[in-house]
């Protein structure tokens, strides 16, 4: 069974920092492209950043490029997201998803798996 798991998340003041962590277990992602998203509060979920199977491209929302930085550790099986000068308007569920394919895509209907999602909180 594969799962994703997310880690890391709580609450910060507005201009901290969080490092969010995924891990994979049931298969390997070490070949795939994999991504975060987040949800606010009676929004519907977007993109945050993608990454490609090597780390060698990487893609990010204009929200929040030049704070995040996506990376992962293929040797652990892990994704993670850096997440500095948060803002309130970070506040959200954030969910690590992993595709099959190998290319980096900010579409969510890309992803074949998916996290259950670590919550985010920014006060300000």
């Amino acid at each position: 069974q594969v799962q994703l798991v997310e880690s890391g998340g709580g609450l910060v003041q507005a201009g901290g920092s969080l490092r969010l962590s995924c891990a994979a277990s049931g298969r390997t992602f070490n070949n795939n492209a994999m991504g975060w998203f987040r949800q606010a509060p009676g929004k519907e979920r977007e993109f945050v950043a993608t990454i490609n199977w090597s780390g060698g491209t990487t893609y990010y929302a204009d929200s929040v490029k030049g704070r995040f930085t996506i990376s992962r550790d293929n040797a652990k099986n892990t994704m993670y997201l850096q997440m500095n000068s948060l803002r309130p308007e970070d506040t959200a569920v954030y969910y690590c998803a992993g595709r099959v394919g190998v290319v980096d895509t900010p579409l969510q209907h890309d992803y074949n798996y998916w996290g259950q999602g670590t919550q985010v909180t920014v006060s300000s």
